[in-house]
């Protein structure tokens, strides 16, 4: 996939579509400025983390994506 063909999401949009997707807020440790999410699958855990900048940058975007353990068909359908 291109980055070209990512579309521009903010942060908060993202986290609200990936906990949709079944992802969980991780435990929190600390302040900051990223949120991390995590899943589940077959016990082996998928842990992303959110920069809080909107627009979220493509290449950012698309480590995300990779992150997730979805594929990126998927991920772009949950947008």
């Amino acid at each position: 996939m291109s980055m070209s063909k990512l579309p521009q999401i903010s942060s908060k949009k993202l986290i609200r579509r990936l906990l949709k997707a079944g992802f969980q807020y991780a435990p929190v440790k600390g302040k900051g400025s990223h949120t991390a999410l995590v899943r589940y699958d077959d016990n082996r855990p998928y842990l992303v983390i959110i920069p809080h900048r909107d627009p979220i940058p493509k290449g950012t975007l698309l480590s995300i994506i990779k992150q997730s353990g979805l594929s990126k068909e998927k991920f772009l359908g949950l947008l």
